[in-house]
Formats: C-alpha cells, structure tokens, sequence
C-alpha cells in the first residue's frame, strides 16, 4: 500500500514544472492513498499554498462547477425525479493535458479529469437537491457541456397502459407522422413527431402531453381497426411509451376526449416484449352478390372452432381458430354475423376469403363484402 511519504517526492517533482490546483493534484494520489476527497489530499500536498496562475490542466475549471450546478438545477425544476445522473463534455485540450501529466509521471490507476468533474457534479447537486445519484436507471440524465457552457436533460421514458371506446364513425386509428421529421420529432411538430391530433393516437399522445410533458410517443396496440369501425364494450387495450416526460405520476384513469373515452389508464413497468394473445367478438355487416336465404346460412355453424389459415405476400403463413359464430339475416343480399376469433384474424379477408381459407364465402359459396364491423369486446388472453 502507497504511503502519503512515498508520493510527496513526485508531487514536488510535478509541482516544479506545472501549475496545479488542489483538485487536480490530489486526483492523481487520492485512488493510492484510499481518500476520498481529492481537494483535501491536494490542499496537504500543497502545504495551503495558493496561486495566482491558472491550473494547467483544468484551467480552474473545478472552482467554477457552481455556475454548471446552477444550470442543472435551473433545467431540472420543470422535472419531477427522485434520482438522477450526470454526463460531461470537457474541451479536449484539457483531456490531453492531463493524459500528458499521467504518462510523463507513470501515474496509472487514477480517474480521468472528466469522470471526476461528474462526481463533483454529482455530488453538489445532491447536496443541493437531496436527490438521490443512480448510475444504472436513473430518472434523469444531465450532460453538462463544459465546452460551450449549455445542460441537456433527458428524463427516463413512462409507459401507460388503457383501453380506449371509439364510439363515433371517421375516426383513424393510428396518426401520421409529421411531414417534416417523419416522426423523429422537430421544431415544426414541437418534438413530438406528430404534427395533427386526429385520431385514436393523437388524441391519446395529446392527453398525455398535456399531463405529463414529454417529447415523442410509441403505442403498443392490441388489434387494430378500420377507420369506419366502433371499438364498444371496455375498449380496445394499448400500451404507450411517453419519452422524456415531466412528470412522473398520473393522478388520472380515465378521461372523455374529443372522439373516444379513455379508461384504466395507469403506469406499468414496460410494454410487452411479445405480442400479447387476445380474443376479439366483432359484428361484421355483409353484403352478398346473390340473393341469400336462411338454410344456406346455417352453413355458417360449420366454421365454429374451425382454423382458418392465412397467408400474406411475403409467404407468411399464420392460423387464427374461429371460437364462435352467429348470424343475423338482414334482407336477401344483406346479412350479419356476430364472432369472435383469436387476435390478428384479418376481419374483411376473412370474409371475402382473400388468401385467407376457409371463409365466409368460401363456406356459403357466395361472394361476400364485408361493409363495415365493429369491436363489441377484445379480451386479453
């Protein structure tokens, strides 16, 4: 174990050629000597002495760190968090410097200039906030550029989960992007990577804006539907990731907005990693080619239970069992039927029977167009 005799004869040799604050000469001893405070191993090494010169390699750098920790607590007010990290960017001149001093005097083992202004860093502000530091899952993340005097922050992304009732026809789904950025976020879309609030997404990710700040959305979304479609009963399940969010708590679970209702809503720890399993109940309005009659839909029955193959272009080919089926006879070309089916079932393929076997027409032997349909209950398995 190192001695703190054994290290003054090559501080002397170092303070003979160079100019060091007590910071900076107290680093490159204090891992040896097994002290925590590199100011007060420097100020000893120094004998109190001080100097009119700047340090040569930080260039007193760490006596200014409160004017960095003002512009951390000045971009963070606006945050809620319980823990946090910090990142620098140091000008490289001031690396090479003390990369310089550490080779030329063999000093290995020793934390470099930058990894040490993040703990002085780290330590003012959490003095200051009585926040707690986390190096592994932080809330937030500061980078602090020592190089043109500017505080990024980042805050941890908040994924919700909900379920939302479409009761209103015309009403999109999922949101286009913005124009501009294609959904990265911009200044024209203020970062949120959607310019308009025009559907099932947007009126969402608008909420969510409004109460818990934030930047981009990504949603996680259970099935999907046509424009024309109602989503009835509890709703339609979603997972949505909110990046960079403000706040961090949700005092609401449900909301009325614009064109859906939102209910159930609450934070979880992620999204799924893999698509959840679900079952979907859905009344599909048919129209047929030919005059029908009600003997010729009993043939429906048959596709109870059944497993209905599809395949898509890219020669996918996947398998969706029908659980139940009903029908309702409307006119002579005009029929509903009432099914539910195991989640991802392509609804108006599976009735004209487009790459899809069997199917509605198939079945009938009698070309069938699905007009519209509607979600009466989807049920996460």
């Amino acid at each position: 174990m190192t001695t703190y005799q054994e290290i003054i004869p090559i501080s002397n040799k170092i303070l003979k050629k160079h100019v060091l604050c007590e910071y900076c000469l107290g680093r490159l001893f204090s891992k040896q000597l097994h002290l925590s405070s590199n100011k007060l191993l420097g100020r000893k090494l120094k004998n109190n002495s001080k100097s009119i010169q700047r340090c040569y390699i930080c260039k007193n750098l760490f006596f200014n760190l409160n004017y960095f920790l003002n512009m951390m607590i000045d971009s963070s007010s606006s945050y809620d968090y319980s823990s946090f990290s910090v990142g620098a960017i140091v000008k490289p001149s001031i690396i090479d410097r003390d990369d310089l001093i550490r080779s030329k005097y063999k000093l290995k083992g020793i934390d470099g200039i930058k990894t040490d202004i993040t703990k002085e860093l780290v330590k003012l502000f959490s003095k200051k906030t009585k926040k707690k530091f986390e190096y592994l899952d932080p809330q937030i993340v500061f980078t602090v550029n020592l190089k043109d005097e500017s505080c990024d922050i980042r805050s941890k992304s908040l994924t919700l989960s909900g379920r939302y009732v479409k009761s209103e026809r015309g009403f999109l789904q999922k949101q286009k992007p913005c124009f501009n950025c294609s959904g990265k976020g911009c200044r024209i879309c203020h970062f949120h990577g959607i310019s308009e609030f025009d559907s099932v997404e947007g009126e969402i990710s608008e909420f969510l804006f409004k109460k818990l700040g934030g930047t981009t959305s990504k949603f996680t979304w259970i099935g999907g539907e046509d424009k024309s479609s109602l989503v009835l009963g509890r709703g339609r399940p979603f997972f949505i990731k909110i990046q960079n969010p403000n706040k961090r708590n949700l005092r609401v679970s449900s909301a009325k907005l614009t064109h859906i209702q939102i209910s159930n809503l609450k934070i979880v720890s992620d999204s799924p990693k893999k698509p959840l399993k679900f079952n979907s109940l859905v009344e599909a309005k048919i129209l047929t080619t030919t005059k029908i009659n009600s003997n010729l839909l009993k043939k429906l029955k048959n596709l109870t239970d059944a497993l209905v193959a599809v395949y898509e272009k890219s020669g996918k080919r996947t398998e969706k069992k029908i659980l139940s089926i009903k029908y309702k006879k409307d006119n002579d070309t005009s029929f509903r039927i009432f099914f539910k089916f195991e989640g991802g079932l392509p609804v108006k393929r599976f009735i004209s029977g487009d790459d899809v076997s069997p199917s509605v027409s198939q079945t009938l032997g009698v070309n069938c167009q699905c007009v519209e349909f509607d979600f009466h209950e989807i049920d996460v398995q």
